[in-house]
């Protein structure tokens, strides 16, 4: 059974991730050969003051 992290930025409609979730479980049943109920998604909201590239703080770009 696949688990998949997913760490966004806050700030997604449900929409925008249970659209994102469809699309994600159909790429591994389709690349896996399982039944989309095998796929587990959690999604992770993270403020950009939460989040930092390279050392620079997403907050700040």
């Amino acid at each position: 059974m696949p688990v998949v992290n997913v760490a966004l930025y806050a700030g997604r409609t449900d929409q925008q991730k249970a659209d994102l979730a469809k699309a994600i479980t159909k790429a591994i049943s389709k690349t896996a050969g399982i039944e989309d109920s095998a796929t587990t998604i959690i999604f992770q909201d993270v403020e950009k003051s939460s989040w930092s590239d390279g050392g620079v703080m997403a907050s700040e770009s």
